[in-house]
């Protein structure tokens, strides 16, 4: 992953913050991305 996105991701993981961990924060992330692809899929027919 690059360095980059870890960087950006820490600001968001933590005490009183929207993830406990990077782990949560990419599996998450993957989830909703899954989620977007399962909804486009379905308004294609697919």
């Amino acid at each position: 992953m690059p360095k980059e996105l870890v960087e950006d991701l820490k600001h968001h993981i933590g005490e009183d913050k929207k993830f406990v961990s990077l782990a949560d924060a990419v599996r998450s992330a993957c989830r909703k991305l899954l989620d977007q692809l399962d909804e486009i899929d379905r308004r294609q027919g697919r």
